[in-house]
């Protein structure tokens, strides 16, 4: 490891390192460069509400074509004395990465559940909170081990106040860029281990108190005496002891903390080459897989009778537009979702509809009849059924699947494909709280390389959701897509209505049904000229 200690003085050694740096927006005078996603200045790319958290900015591909977890999330570790300026460090770095799927981990969420007799001794100021015993190091190791690897975790929210846990936990999934700060980042071995990068954030004792002081009074309802009593007693202390020799473990020592433009500069270009050595490419690489290899056993294909084939005629038709193409489509959502329940499908697939073979997912319940009978039947036994649509043609077929499956949760997930790239990204998901024991199906109109049902099913499978419990529902694929599905995830279950085999240089099914969501929507431009659709119905 190579230490750098960074004064951001401008002395002839350090203007002779900074030209050899190329400048990042955090430095004054420079314009910021230029962002393509909505991505906030001051916060994480994302937005939180009362009860979901939103990505706003896509993350590229965490995983190669075998589906397993290639990409973990480049780690930066910043620790510091109290009021040090981690987390003002912390959002300098998250605003000039301008990378996507950025998340900030604090330590201060992982304070330990206080007994009644350590309450009382927090409530006069007599509980020492910078001690490494004050700390759950356990639970924040295995967060953070997750987190690097791209799972989803829950963070507990602590309450300054009143020195306990709030019942409500923080749900966070993956990231290209985890920073986790706290006085205490240094203090584990095993946490060390998780930190690709470890910044120590070097600030005047006396400045550190007076922040303290601003942020307690105004934040946490604490009084001057109080918290000046706690700094001598505790905070002080603990930093001597501590805080302050883990010094020695830092790659960087930043005095001045977010004031420090150059060291800023130098850490964000640090993390950037660091990402560019760990991209992956996935969609082409599946384009060249799987070449003339049979059908996998996987996959369920809707019987081709003259129904099925008269709607595809009539969808796959360039001159079926607007309200007819949108009335075919809902026919033939129906009638797939009906058939694969009624035949092959469901029934057999998923052992939620209560068929005699699966009646162990049952249990007895008697229910009273309107006319005062009792009627011995069956009850649902623990067991859920959850449909997740890849926005923004799968979201079509929503309706259809509730109409077959009732009281059935939904989710989504958004993945587009970067234009510069190829690649798809995740902008977006929001899926039901504890999703892990359910049976999920997962539905997108179409599949062609199958890029973006690779990455839908990840994410499932990083909300710990069973690879066997996770089934692809779709209108049309291409063998190309079914092979990159049933190679990377030989459990999941395929279900469509016709396989073709063709897909083109621009990744487009042939024949195919054009750009679902366009047509279904009624985005796309109509055709200047184009045959009646008289004598196609079936």
């Amino acid at each position: 490891q190579i230490k750098v200690v960074i004064n951001g003085s401008g002395d002839d050694s350090l203007d002779s390192l900074s030209e050899h740096v190329p400048r990042c927006p955090l430095t004054p005078s420079l314009s910021p460069q230029k962002r393509t996603t909505s991505q906030s200045k001051t916060e994480p790319p994302l937005l939180r509400t009362n009860k979901r958290t939103i990505y706003t900015a896509g993350r590229p591909p965490w995983y190669n074509v075998t589906g397993t977890t290639f990409k973990e999330a480049f780690v930066i570790g910043l620790c510091g004395g109290s009021a040090s300026g981690k987390t003002t460090v912390a959002n300098k770095i998250i605003e000039a990465l301008d990378v996507p799927w950025v998340v900030l981990l604090s330590m201060d969420s992982f304070y330990k559940v206080l007994s009644k007799e350590e309450q009382e001794l927090a409530a006069k100021n007599e509980y020492n909170f910078d001690h490494p015993d004050a700390f759950d190091f356990e639970l924040l190791v295995n967060v953070l081990r997750k987190l690097k690897k791209g799972k989803s975790i829950k963070v507990p929210v602590y309450n300054f106040t009143s020195h306990s846990r709030r019942k409500e936990w923080k749900t966070v999934y993956g990231a290209n860029v985890v920073i986790f700060e706290g006085i205490l980042a240094f203090a584990n071995k095993e946490l060390l281990k998780l930190l690709d990068m470890k910044v120590f954030v070097d600030t005047d004792s006396d400045i550190r108190l007076i922040r303290r002081l601003k942020r307690d009074i105004s934040q946490r309802g604490r009084d001057i005496s109080g918290i000046i009593k706690q700094y001598n007693k505790f905070v002080k202390p603990a930093f001597e002891q501590y805080i302050e020799p883990t010094v020695q473990a830092a790659d960087i020592v930043v005095p001045r903390g977010g004031e420090n433009f150059v060291a800023l500069d130098l850490i964000v270009q640090h993390v950037h080459s660091q990402l560019e050595k760990r991209e992956i490419t996935v969609r082409s690489a599946l384009a060249s897989a799987h070449q003339g290899q049979p059908l996998p056993k996987t996959l369920s294909v809707m019987e081709s009778t003259p129904q099925v084939r008269g709607m595809h005629t009539i969808i796959r038709s360039e001159c079926t537009l607007g309200h007819t193409f949108h009335q075919h489509i809902l026919l033939t959502k129906n009638n797939l979702l009906f058939d694969i329940e009624k035949q092959s499908g469901i029934l057999t697939f998923i052992p939620w509809c209560m068929s005699s073979s699966n009646s162990f997912l049952t249990r007895p319940v008697s229910v009273e009849t309107p006319q005062g009978g009792v009627y011995d039947g069956k009850r649902l036994s623990g067991k859920r059924i959850t449909g997740v649509s890849i926005l923004r043609a799968g979201e079509t077929m929503e309706q259809a699947l509730m109409a077959v499956c009732k009281d059935i949760r939904l989710g989504k997930i958004l993945i587009q494909t970067n234009h510069d790239t190829g690649e798809p990204e995740l902008h977006y998901l929001r899926l039901p709280k504890d999703i892990t024991e359910d049976y999920v199906i997962l539905m997108d109109s179409t599949v062609s390389t199958g890029a973006a049902a690779l990455m839908a099913v990840r994410v499932l499978l990083d909300h710990d959701v069973a690879e066997d419990k996770i089934f692809l529902l779709s209108l049309l694929m291409a063998e190309m897509g079914v092979h990159s599905v049933a190679y990377a995830f030989p459990k999941v279950r395929i279900i469509t209505t016709a396989v073709d085999k063709e897909v083109n240089d621009q990744f487009h099914i042939i024949p195919g049904i054009g750009n679902f969501g366009d047509r279904y929507f009624g985005t796309d431009a109509p055709s200047d000229w184009c045959e009646s659709d008289e004598g196609m119905d079936y």
